[in-house]
Formats: structure tokens, C-alpha cells, sequence
């Protein structure tokens, strides 16, 4: 088992909360030009959808199931969770808009929590493997902000307390992540690692495939298309920081 030191925490501590201070950056950033944002809402859905869809299936659910072959089980148990979450919340709320918001940051909470544990997790391996993992992390840091936040917007939330769940949610919860795992990360196994990442693999395919390409597609604008190639490109990028 890895012995955790203070650098290794430093290291830990320093990306997570540069982590929710980028993300919080991007909050701000659409929380003061309103009208731009909704505006280009439906660029944010496509590129957000191209993140999510893509990051899973290339690095999340591979690695998963290498670590554990019953990764694959989990994802669909994963994908199910958020497809019974999403008629749960409809038929308690009988808006459905309110219910893609809600959904949608539910998964975003999780997919954000997972990144947090996946700092502690690279860096307890060695620094060099937590620096490579942690700057593709920080970088889709600023956009998934701003997605939140549109999330919540178009969820009917009002500005300010839209900015500050988008927050709570995508930007508190990476550090909340990485101390919450500290201490429990030499207790895990990596069978156990595996059917964790492979869980939210099948969250995020679920809010990609069933939420935030539906959506975008129905308010699909001139050059969407390239704002989702754009997402899928911004994955590509995070995957390969991790790989190389």
C-alpha cells in the first residue's frame, strides 16, 4: 500500500481547490453576461454532451473494466440509477424541465465528487502521474462550470441562487472528493476502484446520451455540430494528458 506524505497532500489539496476555483470562474463569467449565455445555450448543451459522452467511453469504462470485469455491470447499474432519478423527479415535480435540471446536476455533482477522488487516487500513485491527470481535470474545470450553470438556468432556477448550486454542486463538490478519499484511499482495492469508475461511466453516458444531446438537438442552432466536435475534442485532449 502507498504511505500518503505532506507533499503528496499539498499536491492533493492545491489541484482540488484550484479545481473549484476555476470552475467558480466560470460560474461568475456567465452569471455576468446573462444575455450571452442564453443566447448560446445551446452551444454549451452540444459541447458539454460531446465532454460527456466521450470522456466515459474512451478512458472510464476501459480502465474500469481493466481493474474489474464486472466494471461493465456497474455501468448499466449507474446508467438505470439515473434513468429511474429522472421519472422519480418528473412525477414528483410534474415539470419535466425542472427534472432535466435537477437530473442533470445530480450526475454533474457525482461526475465532479469522482474527480475529487481521482486526484487523490493519481496522486498517491506518484506526483508526476497526479500533475498530468490534474491539469486535464483543471482545464474542463472552467467549462463544466458554465454548463452547470445553464443547467440550472434552464431548470428555472433564478440567477443568483443558480450560481450558487452550480457551485455547490460542480465546483465544492471536487474537493469535497479528494479529502473525503484521503483517508480511505489505501483501504481500497483496485477491484473496488473499478466498479466505482465503471458506475460513473454509465452516470455520465446516461446524462450525455438521454439529457444533453436530445436537448441540444432541439434547439439545434447553425454550427452546434462543431460546439459538440469541440466537447469531443476537449475529451480527447483530457484522455490524452492522462496517457502521455
Amino acid at each position: 500500500m502507498h504511505k500518503f506524505n505532506n507533499d503528496t497532500f499539498f499536491w492533493i489539496a492545491l489541484f482540488a481547490i484550484l479545481a473549484a476555483l476555476i470552475n467558480g470562474l466560470g460560474i461568475f463569467t456567465l452569471y455576468k453576461n446573462q444575455a450571452w449565455a442564453l443566447k448560446t445555450k445551446p452551444y454549451f448543451i452540444c459541447f458539454a454532451a460531446g465532454v460527456l459522452i466521450s470522456t466515459p467511453l474512451m478512458m472510464a469504462l476501459p480502465q474500469a473494466i481493466l481493474k474489474n470485469f464486472y466494471a461493465g455491470f456497474m455501468a448499466l447499474l449507474g446508467f438505470l440509477f439515473m434513468f429511474f432519478s429522472n421519472a422519480l423527479i418528473k412525477k414528483r415535480t410534474q415539470t419535466e424541465v425542472l427534472a432535466f435540471g435537477i437530473v442533470a446536476a445530480e450526475g454533474i455533482g457525482i461526475h465532479s465528487f469522482i474527480d475529487g477522488v481521482i486526484y487523490t487516487v493519481t496522486f498517491s500513485i506518484s506526483i508526476t502521474v497526479g500533475l498530468l491527470a490534474a491539469t486535464g481535470l483543471v482545464i474542463h474545470e472552467f467549462a463544466e462550470g458554465i454548463i452547470t450553470y445553464t443547467l440550472f438556468l434552464k431548470g428555472g432556477v433564478k440567477k443568483k441562487r443558480a450560481m450558487f448550486y452550480a457551485f455547490l454542486v460542480a465546483g465544492l463538490t471536487t474537493p469535497l472528493g479528494a479529502f473525503v478519499a484521503y483517508p480511505l484511499i489505501n483501504r481500497l482495492s483496485e477491484s473496488s476502484l473499478g466498479l466505482m469508475l465503471g458506475f460513473v461511466a454509465g452516470v455520465l453516458i446516461y446524462i450525455s446520451a438521454a439529457h444533453l444531446l436530445p436537448e441540444a438537438r432541439g434547439e439545434e442552432k447553425k454550427h452546434s455540430g462543431y460546439a459538440f466536435l469541440s466537447g469531443v475534442g476537449l475529451a480527447i485532449f483530457i484522455v490524452s494528458s492522462k496517457l502521455f
